[in-house]
C-alpha cells in the first residue's frame, strides 16, 4: 500500500452520482502523488518548483490544493487532539477551505498553461534535477510528454497525469463545481 492522490470538489456527490466511479481519464498516478509531495520531502528545489520556474508559470494554485481537509478527516484528527486545541484546529481548517473557495478556474488556467508550455519541451527530464533522490524516476516519468504511457493510474507519465487532471477539471466545471482540491488516501 502507498499514498494515493485524487481530485475532489465541494460538490463531489454530484460528480459521483453522474460518474458512478472515477474513470481512468480522471485518475492521477501514484508518481503524481509523490511529485506533489516532493516540496516537503526533498532537499533542494522540488521538480514542480523547477517546472514552474523553467516555464515561468505560477504553480502555487496546485500546492494550495493540498490544504483542503475533508470533514471526515477533520473529525478523525480531532479525536486525538486535546479539547483545548480543537477550536484552533477547526478555525485553521475552515480558513484553509475558505482560501480555496472558487479556485477551479485558476487551477484550470494553471494546468492549461503547464500543458501548453511543456508540449514544446523535448528534453524535460534533462532539465530537471532530482536532488540526488530519483524517487519519481525522472527519466521515465517526465519523458514523452505528448504520449499517454500508462493505463490511467498505473505507470502514467507526467503528460498523461496533467491531461487526466485537465479532463477532471472540465468534467467538474460541466457539473458546476467551483472549488477543487487534492484528497490523499
Amino acid at each position: 500500500m502507498g499514498l494515493d492522490i485524487c481530485l475532489g470538489t465541494t460538490n463531489q456527490r454530484v460528480l459521483d452520482e453522474s460518474e458512478q466511479e472515477r474513470t481512468r481519464s480522471h485518475s492521477l498516478s501514484r508518481t503524481f502523488c509523490y511529485f506533489m509531495c516532493r516540496k516537503s520531502a526533498s532537499v533542494g528545489e522540488a521538480e514542480l518548483d523547477q517546472i514552474g520556474r523553467l516555464m515561468s508559470i505560477d504553480i502555487s494554485p496546485l500546492y494550495e490544493m493540498e490544504n483542503y481537509m475533508l470533514e471526515e478527516d477533520l473529525q478523525s484528527w480531532l479525536e486525538y487532539e486535546p479539547e483545548e486545541d480543537r477550536a484552533g484546529i477547526i478555525q485553521r481548517v475552515q480558513a484553509a477551505r475558505a482560501s480555496l473557495e472558487g479556485n477551479i478556474d485558476l487551477v484550470s488556467r494553471t494546468i492549461d498553461a503547464l500543458i501548453k508550455a511543456l508540449a514544446t519541451v523535448d528534453n524535460l527530464p534533462q532539465l530537471l534535477t532530482d536532488n540526488g533522490d530519483d524517487i519519481l524516476n525522472n527519466r521515465v516519468y517526465f519523458s514523452d510528454f505528448k504520449s499517454d504511457k500508462g493505463q490511467g493510474y498505473r505507470e502514467s507519465n507526467f503528460g498523461q497525469d496533467l491531461r487526466n487532471f485537465k479532463s477532471f477539471l472540465e468534467y467538474a466545471q460541466n457539473h458546476h463545481s467551483t472549488t477543487v482540491f487534492f484528497v490523499f488516501e
